[in-house]
């Protein structure tokens, strides 16, 4: 009996299988301009940035071979892209009708870059650019550009004061298994609140959505991370909250689109777990020398970097077309003919000649 066929079959579901529950980027909601097609192609994580920035209609260093992400409009962007990385889960019980991809080697990543760029490109508006992301005090806030922003609590502290208010999460989600005792919940809740605050303050402060300047929205939830870690990917506390986050992420996604009127790129990562730490570089003075140029042992720096094709062809072809105006007008002076020099010259020469 030949069992080949049946090895391939279900190999193929194995395969399938993995892209489905490994780590996923799913577009929840994109403007009709930004096309995302249809198909199971990986992505890396190191890749999210530049994808961000692409579909915002911004450059990037590298092109970025991925078939995902059809050719964008040279006349609209979105005004406003929102990126929703979850630690914790490869995937989420998200609509049927969104576009997901496998996202292979999942890095850490951030979207400083594509802040950078909008601070940049439009530093006379007031771009909102947003990002949440897990620090020692839990939740931290930073690059808020709009005074909108500044009220939003942002620390665990802030956050449990923020739940026990009126109009929180806590009276109106089902949480079942979730306890308002335990720690690893009230971080759960608290981002869950923090997806709610930020969403009623745009639909507060439509302005914020009216002006020339695309908006970013980076957040981070390790929420769900905790849970896993405290009571396990099989509990129910963990199953309760997949249900809440996969629910709270839709109707967000729904709200900042509609804020925007239908021109928002929302985006959310699923990420069982990063494979190495998120650290920031710095310098400092008592560091021992390092080697610029791994590549080579003699510490010789780069010969060019990525403008250096545009910044040369600029200067030789500036530097010929001088060169040759310099000849050309050489030429005519030398071989200027005095006749034809001026009307004064010719009055002057007449006038000598009549006497």
């Amino acid at each position: 009996m030949d069992l080949s066929p049946v090895f391939v079959a279900v190999a193929a579901v194995v395969s399938s299988l993995s892209g489905v529950l490994g780590d996923q980027l799913t577009v929840l909601r994109s403007p009709q301009y930004v096309t995302f097609r249809e198909g199971q192609w990986p992505l890396a994580g190191e890749k999210v940035p530049d994808l961000v920035a692409l579909t915002m209609g911004f450059s990037v260093q590298e092109d970025l071979d991925w078939p995902g992400l059809a050719a964008g409009s040279l006349f609209q962007r979105p005004r406003a892209t929102a990126l929703i990385a979850v630690r914790g889960v490869g995937s989420l019980d998200l609509p049927s009708n969104t576009s997901s991809y496998p996202l292979e080697n999942p890095v850490p990543f951030t979207l400083d870059s594509v802040a950078n760029t909008i601070h940049t490109l439009f530093a006379e508006s007031t771009p909102v650019v947003l990002q949440l992301a897990p620090s020692e005090e839990r939740l931290y806030m930073m690059g808020m550009a709009n005074t909108v922003f500044e009220d939003l609590p942002v620390t665990l502290q802030q956050i449990r004061a923020r739940l026990s208010q009126e109009g929180s999460v806590l009276h109106s989600l089902p949480l079942h298994s979730l306890s308002r005792n335990s720690e690893a919940d009230l971080l759960f809740l608290s981002e869950v609140q923090v997806l709610h605050d930020i969403s009623a303050l745009l639909q507060r402060h439509k302005h914020l959505a009216k002006d020339q300047a695309p908006d970013l929205f980076s957040l981070e939830l390790a929420g769900l991370e905790e849970i896993a870690r405290r009571y396990g990917n099989d509990s129910p506390q963990f199953q309760d909250a997949t249900k809440i986050l996969a629910s709270v992420l839709q109707k967000f996604a729904d709200d900042v689109y509609g804020v925007y009127g239908n021109n928002a790129v929302v985006e959310v990562v699923t990420v069982k777990t990063f494979e190495a730490p998120l650290t920031r570089k710095s310098r400092s003075i008592l560091e021992s020398k390092q080697i610029s140029n791994p590549g080579s042992p003699y510490n010789l720096a780069y010969k060019y970097n990525f403008e250096y094709a545009v910044i040369f062809n600029i200067v030789l072809w500036l530097m010929i077309m001088l060169a040759l105006a310099v000849i050309v007008i050489a030429y005519n002076l030398w071989n200027m003919d005095p006749g034809y020099d001026s009307i004064i010259y010719r009055m002057t020469n007449q006038k000598i000649r009549m006497d």
